[in-house]
């Protein structure tokens, strides 16, 4: 028996996914959350072999509930379900730990396909997102001379790793011990030290550079 959770704050969305799911043999939705915390909260009790998560959810965002159900859950697999193509989502859902990324608009045609590739430990994504990473790396590829990690203190690198993963300065704090002054005076010399605008611009870098896993 393949136990699926499904977070999503639509309920529409959720009855639908799981009336869609339930028709393959064998599978069984166990638990439908209306949010992050939620679902990390289920996922620890119910232990499902697949999580489906939306990333745009109420109290803990997709990306925040993605790492922490890898965290607590390891052995599941989670697939970021989203209406979001660009690039900053798939490399920020991939970072937190997911294993596969299907769009919303795709559903239909891939949500048996993609479930059914998790729950077997493989990878999963359409085309279109595919295609969005590999234009990623082809761009990252003729990036030449830009600013290397070796700039980072060892303290600053585990800042990166960890908005990478989605947490925010707020969440950091604890995690490392310091004070949130101090995550953001950290946050604010990689900014400068790697010349860029956005977490988003700092995590792919970051992926170019290996620092984290794609």
């Amino acid at each position: 028996m393949v136990r699926i959770l499904i977070a999503d704050d639509h309920g529409v969305l959720r009855h639908g996914l799981r009336e869609l799911l339930e028709q393959h043999e064998g599978w069984e939705v166990c638990a439908e959350a209306s949010n992050g915390r939620q679902a990390v909260e289920l996922a620890k009790k119910l232990l499902p072999r697949v999580v489906v998560v939306d990333l745009v959810m109420p109290e803990m965002n997709g990306f925040e509930a993605i790492y922490h159900i890898k965290r607590e859950v390891p052995n599941c697999e989670v697939l970021a379900f989203t209406m979001h193509e660009t690039e900053d989502y798939v490399i920020d859902a991939l970072s937190a730990g997911a294993l596969g990324y299907l769009l919303k608009s795709d559903a239909a045609r891939h949500i048996t396909a993609a479930v059914e590739a998790l729950s077997e430990h493989r990878p999963y994504f359409t085309w279109s997102v595919s295609k969005t990473m590999l234009d990623t790396y082809e761009t990252a590829a003729a990036n030449e001379g830009e600013p290397s990690l070796d700039l980072l203190s060892i303290r600053e690198r585990e800042v990166i790793q960890l908005l990478a993963k989605g947490r925010t300065s707020r969440a950091i704090s604890p995690i490392l011990g310091i004070s949130l002054r101090t995550v953001e005076r950290h946050r604010a010399a990689i900014m400068k030290k790697l010349r860029a605008k956005t977490v988003g611009e700092l995590v792919r870098l970051a992926v170019r550079q290996k620092l984290i896993a794609p």
